[in-house]
């Protein structure tokens, strides 16, 4: 049977969808004086949820490079590692990725191939950079000199059409499945979202993640609150931070430099009910997501 000439067909009829597995993209040869920039998508498996305690067991990467225009042009390399933590690897976190005790005994990264292997990029790009970054700059200080971007929160899914931003979702709507949660296979999805044209731009996803990640954002921290304020904040688009990271105590929004003046005027008129100056962070690519602000 001919199943793509049936896909083809199925595709022309607005009553189905087609779904193809994804097929990682072969690497590629870059043609001699092409102007690319090189980026990187990581994914972690971790043992938990803690980047302070919690050990990485799998690391996946997916070098590729990418036009001024946001248009990806080909994978230059592949790297995927297993690392065996310290205690055994618990039952959710197995039931979940599938990695068991046995994949990863005798294993270790190899660190100075990982830094060889990032060294050149000039973005890292992660599907949850405020977890995957704090991982990876804890276990190899590369990480923290380097631009990240995040394809889950830098790109309004909604807005574009999606009805959420988890990545199998979002593969689906390029066209694709995939075995997720283990890293490299993810990289590899991620990759096939960002090259995805986005019906409302016109554009790749990258173009509009890059677009995003360029811009400053600005860390308002409103400390010392009360406390039946809290669904105030929350209805705001406040987020808590618990303290034990060294951070403030308090709850804390990122907002665009045009939209600082109206976050304080909030804080001051409904918040406060006086004039109080909140403490403010300006963060870049090269310190968002990063445990050191």
């Amino acid at each position: 049977m001919n199943f793509d000439a049936m896909a083809q067909a199925l595709a022309q009829s607005p009553d189905y969808r087609v779904l193809r597995r994804l097929v990682a993209r072969p690497p590629y040869v870059p043609t001699a004086g092409q102007e690319v920039r090189t980026g990187i998508l990581l994914d972690t498996e971790t043992t938990g949820l803690d980047h302070a305690k919690d050990e990485i067991i799998e690391l996946g990467m997916v070098k590729f490079d990418y036009a001024a225009d946001g248009r990806i042009v080909g994978v230059r390399d592949t790297l995927s590692a297993f690392n065996e933590p310290s205690a055994p690897i618990p039952a959710e976190v197995t039931a979940l990725t599938e990695i068991t005790d046995e994949m990863v005994a005798g294993h270790r990264f190899d660190d100075g191939a990982i830094a060889a292997f990032a060294e050149d990029a000039v973005i890292v790009i992660a599907h949850n950079s405020g977890f995957d970054r704090k991982f990876a700059e804890r276990y190899w200080p590369l990480f923290e000199h380097k631009a990240w971007g995040c394809s889950m929160t830098e790109i309004d899914w909604r807005k574009h059409g999606f009805a959420g931003a988890q990545l199998g979702y979002l593969l689906n709507g390029a066209g694709f499945f995939h075995q997720a949660h283990r890293a490299v296979d993810d990289c590899h999805a991620l990759l096939e979202v960002l090259a995805l044209e986005l019906p409302t731009t016109g554009a790749p996803a990258l173009a509009l993640l890059l677009e995003t990640a360029r811009k400053p954002t600005l860390r308002v921290w409103a400390e010392q609150t009360a406390f039946e304020l809290k669904d105030s904040l929350k209805l705001r688009g406040y987020r808590w931070n618990d303290g034990s990271d060294g951070r403030p105590k308090s709850w804390f929004i990122d907002v665009g430099e045009s939209a600082l003046d109206d976050e304080i005027a909030f804080l001051r008129t409904q918040i406060y009910m006086q004039d109080i100056e909140p403490g403010v962070q300006r963060l870049t690519a090269f310190t968002r997501f990063s445990t050191r602000i």
